[in-house]
Protein backbone atom coordinates (compact mmCIF):
# COMPACT_ATOMS: atom_id res chain seq x y z
CA UNK A 1 0.00 0.00 0.00
CA UNK A 2 1.13 3.54 -0.63
CA UNK A 3 1.56 6.14 2.08
CA UNK A 4 -1.60 7.88 0.91
CA UNK A 5 -3.64 4.80 1.77
CA UNK A 6 -2.71 3.72 5.29
CA UNK A 7 -3.65 0.32 6.65
CA UNK A 8 -6.87 0.69 8.66
CA UNK A 9 -6.92 -0.04 12.36
CA UNK A 10 -8.94 -3.09 13.47
CA UNK A 11 -11.78 -0.78 14.55
CA UNK A 12 -11.73 1.04 11.21
CA UNK A 13 -11.74 -2.27 9.33
CA UNK A 14 -14.66 -3.55 11.42
CA UNK A 15 -16.57 -0.32 10.76
CA UNK A 16 -15.85 -0.55 7.04
CA UNK A 17 -16.96 -4.18 6.89
CA UNK A 18 -20.22 -3.39 8.69
CA UNK A 19 -20.89 -0.42 6.41
CA UNK A 20 -20.14 -2.49 3.29
CA UNK A 21 -22.53 -5.27 4.33
CA UNK A 22 -25.27 -2.75 5.08
CA UNK A 23 -24.73 -1.09 1.67
CA UNK A 24 -24.91 -4.42 -0.16
CA UNK A 25 -28.12 -5.36 1.66
CA UNK A 26 -29.65 -1.95 0.95
CA UNK A 27 -28.79 -2.12 -2.75
CA UNK A 28 -30.16 -5.66 -3.03
CA UNK A 29 -33.43 -4.39 -1.55
CA UNK A 30 -33.52 -1.47 -3.99
CA UNK A 31 -32.85 -3.69 -7.02
CA UNK A 32 -35.50 -6.15 -5.85
CA UNK A 33 -38.01 -3.29 -5.40
CA UNK A 34 -37.33 -2.07 -8.95
CA UNK A 35 -37.90 -5.56 -10.33
CA UNK A 36 -41.07 -5.90 -8.25
CA UNK A 37 -42.47 -2.54 -9.43
CA UNK A 38 -41.74 -3.38 -13.05
CA UNK A 39 -43.38 -6.80 -12.76
CA UNK A 40 -46.34 -5.45 -10.79
CA UNK A 41 -47.10 -2.83 -13.43
CA UNK A 42 -46.83 -5.41 -16.22
CA UNK A 43 -49.05 -7.89 -14.38
CA UNK A 44 -51.71 -5.29 -13.56
CA UNK A 45 -51.82 -3.96 -17.12
CA UNK A 46 -52.15 -7.51 -18.43
CA UNK A 47 -54.91 -8.33 -15.93
CA UNK A 48 -57.06 -5.43 -17.14
CA UNK A 49 -56.49 -6.36 -20.78
CA UNK A 50 -54.47 -3.26 -21.59
CA UNK A 51 -52.57 -3.23 -24.85
CA UNK A 52 -50.21 -0.57 -23.48
CA UNK A 53 -46.61 -1.52 -22.86
CA UNK A 54 -45.76 -1.48 -19.17
CA UNK A 55 -43.26 1.06 -17.87
CA UNK A 56 -39.70 -0.13 -18.34
CA UNK A 57 -37.47 -1.15 -15.45
CA UNK A 58 -35.43 1.99 -16.16
CA UNK A 59 -38.52 4.16 -15.61
CA UNK A 60 -38.78 2.94 -12.03
CA UNK A 61 -35.01 3.35 -11.55
CA UNK A 62 -35.35 6.95 -12.78
CA UNK A 63 -38.22 7.62 -10.36
CA UNK A 64 -36.15 6.27 -7.47
CA UNK A 65 -33.13 8.29 -8.63
CA UNK A 66 -35.16 11.50 -8.72
CA UNK A 67 -36.70 10.94 -5.28
CA UNK A 68 -33.30 10.11 -3.75
CA UNK A 69 -31.77 13.20 -5.39
CA UNK A 70 -34.49 15.35 -3.82
CA UNK A 71 -33.89 13.68 -0.45
CA UNK A 72 -30.14 14.33 -0.65
CA UNK A 73 -30.78 17.97 -1.55
CA UNK A 74 -33.11 18.42 1.40
CA UNK A 75 -36.19 18.91 -0.76
CA UNK A 76 -39.61 17.41 -0.21
CA UNK A 77 -39.74 14.42 -2.62
CA UNK A 78 -43.42 15.05 -3.35
CA UNK A 79 -43.46 18.84 -3.81
CA UNK A 80 -39.77 19.41 -4.74
CA UNK A 81 -39.80 22.36 -2.31
CA UNK A 82 -36.99 23.23 0.08
CA UNK A 83 -33.91 21.86 -1.66
CA UNK A 84 -30.41 23.25 -1.33
CA UNK A 85 -29.11 24.30 -4.77
CA UNK A 86 -25.47 24.05 -3.65
CA UNK A 87 -25.91 20.41 -2.69
CA UNK A 88 -27.77 19.78 -5.97
CA UNK A 89 -24.89 21.31 -7.93
CA UNK A 90 -22.34 19.18 -6.06
CA UNK A 91 -24.31 16.00 -6.80
CA UNK A 92 -24.71 16.90 -10.47
CA UNK A 93 -20.99 17.73 -10.72
CA UNK A 94 -20.09 14.40 -9.14
CA UNK A 95 -22.26 12.52 -11.63
CA UNK A 96 -20.71 14.47 -14.51
CA UNK A 97 -17.27 13.44 -13.28
CA UNK A 98 -18.34 9.79 -13.26
CA UNK A 99 -19.53 10.11 -16.85
CA UNK A 100 -16.40 11.96 -17.91
CA UNK A 101 -14.06 9.48 -16.27
CA UNK A 102 -15.72 6.19 -17.12
CA UNK A 103 -17.68 6.78 -20.31
CA UNK A 104 -16.55 9.81 -22.29
CA UNK A 105 -12.81 9.74 -21.56
CA UNK A 106 -12.80 13.53 -21.14
CA UNK A 107 -10.49 13.37 -18.13
CA UNK A 108 -8.13 10.71 -19.42
CA UNK A 109 -9.86 7.91 -17.51
CA UNK A 110 -10.42 4.52 -19.03
CA UNK A 111 -13.36 4.41 -21.42
CA UNK A 112 -14.79 0.94 -21.91
CA UNK A 113 -16.19 1.93 -25.28
CA UNK A 114 -19.52 0.39 -24.39
CA UNK A 115 -22.70 2.38 -24.50
CA UNK A 116 -25.47 1.68 -22.05
CA UNK A 117 -28.06 3.27 -24.35
CA UNK A 118 -30.94 0.93 -24.83
CA UNK A 119 -29.43 -1.75 -22.65
CA UNK A 120 -31.08 -3.16 -19.58
CA UNK A 121 -28.02 -3.27 -17.38
CA UNK A 122 -29.13 -4.56 -14.04
CA UNK A 123 -26.81 -5.34 -11.18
Amino acid sequence: MSESCPIPTPDQKQYGDIQERAERAMLATIYQALEHASKQAADELKSVGSQERPPAYEYFAAVAHQKLFLLLCGADPETFIGGNPDIATSIIDNNQKISDHYWTNRDGGQNTGQSSKGSRRRP
